[in-house]
């Protein structure tokens, strides 16, 4: 069973927490995470991309010589795709990129993530973290204390409205609840840092 110092918002060890086997100490399946991350990115594309085809670009609507005598090929209008101003031949139109995976697998990377911050020294869990006003300062200086000061994701118990908005102003810097949190963000951040109680609700969604 694998176990973590717990630290306090100045960074200084303050326990130790056991972990489960079955979420965070599993041996880390690449391809799992690589097929739910690429799933992930899929789904957020918004699929707007359009061209016009011959048949939506305007003009074109003679032929432009007649068809034999004149020495040149044969054309039957101005806005074929060959034509300058002519319309894109078998270009992108609006479509939907997305598309679902299994919950097994996608649970199997979700453990494979944690897993692996774990055994990567990556996860940081912090006893308690609240705060009563905005103040990105506050979070600045806690992230610089515990040694996340680059790329983060803080997991938090419950929604505080005050540290979303105040860690929302640091680059790189992102917050999440356990009921929000994605492979993708896990595997994205240099530090995972995660507050006491929300490894509780993680093992209980997971295990």
């Amino acid at each position: 069973m694998p176990s973590i110092n717990v630290v306090n918002t100045t960074g200084q060890e303050v326990g130790t927490i056991d972990l489960s086997e079955a979420v965070f100490g599993i041996e880390p399946n690449e391809a799992a995470v690589h097929a739910v991350v690429v799933n992930y990115l899929a789904n957020q594309r918004q699929g707007t991309q359009s061209t016009l085809t011959r048949g939506e670009v305007s003009g074109g609507g003679k032929k432009p010589w007649r068809q034999k005598g004149t020495g040149h090929a044969r054309q039957g209008s101005t806005r074929s795709p060959q034509w300058r101003h002519g319309g894109i031949a078998l270009g992108p139109k609006p479509r939907s990129y997305r598309y679902t995976l299994n919950k097994k697998l996608r649970r199997l990377a979700m453990k494979s993530a944690l897993s692996a911050k774990v055994a990567e020294g990556d996860m940081i869990v912090l006893d308690a973290f609240t705060m009563d006003a905005y103040k990105t300062k506050e979070v600045a200086a806690l992230l610089n204390a515990i040694g996340a000061d680059r790329k983060a994701l803080l997991v938090m118990p419950e929604k505080n409205d005050k540290v979303i908005a105040s860690a929302r102003n640091i680059p790189g810097v992102k917050t999440a609840l356990v009921g929000t949190l994605n492979v993708y963000d896990i595997v994205n951040a240099d530090k995972f840092v995660v507050v006491k109680d929300a490894v509780a609700q993680i093992e209980e969604v997971y295990c």
